[in-house]
């Protein structure tokens, strides 16, 4: 028997908050609705709910939503929780400022069905590969704690995780660093070496076919060979990261940073979470197939 997936949904107009939880209830989501922020937020204090996902409008009575994601992004118990927000405006700056403060995706009204499908089962995947992440790199050993230098060479998406797993256990903060590892070194598979365009990407996750993309791509003749580098070196202030694909390149300088013109697609801000969440310095070099990634000691 699949676990419940459960969705906190801060709403304060009663029709809106309606359709939403019913669509997601006739998903399997079991669904609690909330129209107050104030509220919300001391129901995430008291309750033994474990919620997977919350869903927040913007604008809503007694604290707003930028408020209540400070407090939800500052409390170590929810921090991981993906936040998706709602808006009625587009407004660049709140925009801008939700993703720098740790929203996942913004929503915009009237809300599309498939798109909030969509979006709401990505948010939850990510959070469900992190949990896993978190949990085998506390596990672990730390033979990697002894390791000064080495190349590490991979060419599949399921090789990139473990690799970042593992090459987090050498960092200082693990849990920090794994996050931007796993996103470079994916980075390094799927646009690098097979070549997977923004706009394709995003059409992928749409149709709900991106992993049998990848999958077909990798056995394809001209990327089969491909291989993606990391050379770790360990310095006496920092820990380096290289890594080298073998594709093209691309256009690396306007991901670096959080874009309003990219915040309602499904993808495109981990290159710009990866260097303020995960690293003291990221740089791409070139035509943008390799990039340094450093840790401070």
């Amino acid at each position: 028997m699949n676990p419940i997936t459960h969705v906190l949904l801060v709403e304060d107009q009663e029709i809106i908050a309606t359709v939403i939880a019913d669509l997601l209830s006739l998903q399997g989501f079991q669904v609690s609705v909330y129209a107050d922020g104030l509220l919300a937020w001391e129901h995430l204090q008291n309750t033994a709910i474990n919620y997977d996902l919350i869903l927040l409008d913007i604008n809503i009575p007694s604290l707003d939503g930028m408020q209540l994601l400070v407090r939800i992004k500052n409390d170590s118990r929810l921090a991981n929780i993906p936040v998706i927000f709602e808006t009625g405006i587009e407004d660049k700056e709140s925009i801008r400022e939700g993703l720098q403060k740790g929203a996942y995706y913004f929503l915009t009204k009237p809300i599309q069905p498939d798109l909030l499908l969509a979006v709401v089962n990505a948010a939850i995947q990510q959070k469900i590969e992190f949990s896993a992440m978190v949990a085998k790199v506390k596990r672990a050993e730390r033979p990697l704690a002894l390791l000064q230098n080495g190349i590490f060479h991979f060419r599949e998406l399921d090789e990139a995780r473990l690799l970042a797993n593992y090459l987090a256990i050498a960092c200082p903060d693990a849990e920090r660093s794994v996050i931007g590892l796993q996103e470079l070194l994916i980075n390094a598979v799927e646009h690098g070496n097979l070549g997977i365009t923004y706009q394709e990407k995003s059409r992928l996750l749409l149709s709900n076919r991106w992993q049998q993309e990848v999958a077909g791509r990798l056995n394809m003749p001209q990327y089969s060979q491909r291989f993606v580098e990391v050379q770790f070196e360990r310095q006496a202030q920092a820990i380096r990261f290289m890594i080298t694909d073998q594709g093209q390149g691309f256009n690396w300088h306007e991901y670096l940073d959080f874009s309003t013109e990219r915040a309602f697609d499904l993808h495109g801000r981990g290159i710009a979470m990866a260097k303020l969440m995960s690293f003291d310095q990221l740089q791409y070099q070139g035509n943008g197939n390799t990039v340094i990634a450093t840790v401070h000691i």
